[in-house]
């Protein structure tokens, strides 16, 4: 299979790239680089023995995505392309709406254009009302979301419903929980320009970077006051999205996660023993945009996809500390 991906280079397209290659598919990476780099390919070609072909280029630019797919001539798109920032996307969220929503817009008609038919989305976990009962699955309440970010999935996620009504394209909607982690051979992970995600500050503490981890709110309704989320490690995730292109076949909606939630402090404590010493925290005041809990029941995937995620918290924190390691030594006080 020839897929496109649309912000191929960044964290969770860069791992699912080196999923679908060493499958035996073809790959296109198709990203502006606003928060990701190029020399990810040369990781990618590192593991697979494939350098995969990256074109700088913006997901609103028609005539550039238009263009690239009549060049590679994709079987499908994976789409994950995108602004994700929670606290960001309460500061700008005109940026947001433009970015997200626009960007799937534009790669649609871009499709339609050029013929293919089938799409796989990165969604979100944000998507779901927080207020409902967790663990939640794809039937739970959609709608309400805390930040504008989430409700930039929300609309993505009902125009590629009327698309499919219109048009009969094939449509699979993956909802995200947290990604984490890196692959094993530490040869790509998480390197964002600008961090959004926790795993990132934590790793930065731990080898040196940043002074403290900032822990924002520690008064919520859990476990320890502390926010929690449903971390599946990027790997898993990636090994989603290859399942999911192997069933496309009309409107479908998955989440991907584990099933069990765990805490800020948690996932700190999850670093801290691979460590084998504390990494220094502070507690913030509550995020603009934060919820309680976000913990996904995955029954749906399991069944219909075989999704069975192997990683556990213990796994992820070790391989984002080895990624850290080989990676930012230059870049550590």
């Amino acid at each position: 299979m020839r897929v496109l991906l649309t912000g191929g280079a960044g964290y969770i397209g860069s791992h699912t790239a080196v999923n679908l290659i060493s499958d035996g598919n073809k790959v296109l990476l198709y990203d502006n680089l606003s928060n990701s780099d190029a020399s990810v390919i040369n990781g990618i070609a590192a593991i697979t023995g494939v350098k995969p072909t990256l074109i700088k280029g913006d997901v609103l630019d028609e005539i550039g995505l238009v263009n690239a797919i009549e060049k590679f001539k994709p079987d499908a798109v994976i789409h994950f392309a995108g602004l994700k920032s929670v606290k960001e996307s309460s500061l700008k969220p005109l940026e947001y709406y433009s970015t997200n929503v626009g960007g799937i817009v534009t790669l649609l008609r871009a499709m339609l254009k050029t013929g293919v038919n089938n799409v796989v989305f990165s969604s979100s976990a944000t998507v779901y009302d927080s207020r409902q009962k967790m663990p939640v699955d794809e039937n739970g309440i959609v709608g309400n979301a805390a930040n504008p970010y989430g409700e930039t999935k929300i609309i993505c996620e009902k125009i590629l419903a009327d698309i499919w009504r219109r048009y009969s394209l094939n449509v699979t909607i993956l909802r995200y929980f947290n990604p984490i982690g890196a692959h094993p051979s530490a040869m790509i992970g998480e390197n964002p320009v600008y961090p959004n995600n926790l795993a990132p500050y934590i790793t930065e503490v731990a080898l040196g970077k940043r002074e403290y981890l900032g822990v924002f709110g520690n008064d919520y309704p859990t476990v320890d006051g502390t926010g929690v989320r449903d971390y599946i490690h990027v790997c898993d995730l990636a090994e989603g999205h290859s399942l999911a292109l192997k069933n496309m076949d009309g409107l479908k909606v998955y989440n991907l996660g584990t099933g069990k939630g765990s805490s800020v402090l948690e996932v700190l404590r999850a670093f801290c023993n691979v460590e084998e010493r504390d990494i220094p925290y502070r507690i913030m005041p509550r995020r603009e945009g934060d919820v309680a809990e976000l913990v996904a029941c995955c029954d749906k995937a399991k069944k219909e996809l075989g999704f069975a995620p192997v990683y556990n918290l213990t796994d992820m924190a070790r391989s984002c500390l080895a990624y850290a390691r080989k990676n930012f030594s230059g870049k550590i006080k």
